[in-house]
């Protein structure tokens, strides 16, 4: 069974920093992209970032363009999204997802992934 578990939100002050984790079980990372989406309430589900596990190639969102760095150690399985400089805006849960690239178009929908941990908040004070 595939399982991927977020960690690392929490409440933070504007301006300050969290480093989001998901690590998965029940797969290895090989040709995979996993993605952090972000959900904040009222509002979609939208794309922050992703990353390719063959190769490390990344996207992310211009909202978070030069302040979010995502990497991944596939030894460990584990995908990291560092968050710099936040912003309230940046509130929401956020959720990883991943599946394998040849199941995917993009990378950039959230429809495109089968499997999805169950989020972890995060919460920037202004």
């Amino acid at each position: 069974e595939v399982q991927l578990v977020e960690s690392g939100g929490g409440l933070v002050q504007a301006g300050g920093s969290l480093r989001l984790s998901c690590a998965a079980s029940g797969l290895t990372f090989d040709d995979h992209v996993i993605g952090w989406f972000r959900q904040a309430p009222g509002k979609e589900r939208e794309r922050v970032s992703y990353i390719s596990s063959s190769d490390g190639r990344s996207w992310y969102a211009d909202s978070v363009k030069g302040r979010f760095t995502i990497s991944s150690d596939n030894a460990k399985n584990t995908v990291y999204l560092q968050m710099n400089k936040l912003k309230p805006e940046d509130a929401g849960v956020y959720y990883c997802a991943t599946d394998l690239w040849s199941n995917c178009e993009s990378g950039f929908k959230a429809d495109e992934y089968d499997f999805w941990g169950q989020g972890t908040q995060v919460t920037v004070s202004s």
